[in-house]
C-alpha cells in the first residue's frame, strides 16, 4: 500500500476532514485516482484514504479552492505554507494537488513504524526474534544493533547513514513474519 505522509501540525485537519487535499510540488507523485493510501502525521499513521483524483499546474495557477480542500483559508496562506516547506517556490514551480478521502480512521494512534508489522512495535520483534528463532547472521547482528541503539535511526547511522534503515527494517520484517507463522505474535491493528 503506498503512502502519503504529512508535518505532525497538519493531523487533526485531516482527522476533522478540514484537511482533504495536499499540494505538492517537484515530481508527480505516483498515486492514480482509486488508490488507497496510508495518511502519516508526525510519525503516526492517522488511517486509510482513497485518492479521488491527481492534479497538475503551476503554482501560480493555485486557487482559493485548492487552498481550502488544502485547510488553508486562502491561496496566499497556502504559498505561505508551500514555502515553508519547499527552499524554491515561484510561479513557474511545478504543483500536483492530490485529493483525498479519509475512509478508515485508527482507533489509537500507530507509529509509522509499528505499523509495518501490523501494530506490533519492532523493538518487542526485535526483543523475541532474538529469543525464539534461528536467525541468519546477518540478520541477527542488524536486529543486535537495532535493540542495543533503541532507534531505526541510530542504527541506521551506525551502519554508515540514515539509507541504511531498510537492511534494518527488512531483518525486522523477516523476523516479524517467522514469529508469526509460529504463532508467537500477530496482528494488532
Amino acid at each position: 500500500m503506498k503512502h502519503l505522509e504529512f508535518d505532525g501540525r497538519y493531523a487533526e485537519a485531516i482527522l476533522s476532514g478540514r484537511k482533504r487535499a495536499t499540494v505538492r510540488l517537484g515530481r508527480r507523485p505516483r498515486l492514480k485516482p482509486g488508490e488507497e493510501v496510508l495518511i502519516h502525521a508526525g510519525g503516526y499513521v492517522l488511517g486509510k484514504a482513497i485518492v479521488e483524483r491527481v492534479e497538475e499546474r503551476r503554482v501560480g495557477e493555485l486557487t482559493d479552492e485548492d487552498a481550502f480542500l488544502d485547510g488553508f483559508s486562502s491561496r496566499e496562506e497556502l504559498i505561505e505554507a508551500l514555502r515553508s516547506h519547499y527552499k524554491h517556490v515561484s510561479d513557474d514551480s511545478m504543483a500536483h494537488v492530490v485529493v483525498f478521502r479519509l475512509v478508515e480512521r485508527f482507533e489509537r494512534p500507530v507509529t509509522s513504524s509499528e505499523h509495518a508489522y501490523e501494530g506490533n512495535s519492532p523493538l518487542e520483534i526485535g526483543e523475541k526474534a532474538l529469543r525464539y528463532l534461528d536467525l541468519p547472521e546477518e540478520d541477527r547482528e542488524l536486529i543486535e544493533l537495532f535493540l542495543k541503539t533503541g532507534s531505526l535511526r541510530r542504527a541506521a547511522y551506525r551502519l554508515g547513514g540514515l539509507n541504511r534503515r531498510y537492511l534494518i527494517r527488512n531483518a525486522l520484517r523477516r523476523a516479524y513474519k517467522e514469529l508469526k507463522k509460529r504463532g508467537l505474535m500477530g496482528p494488532k491493528v
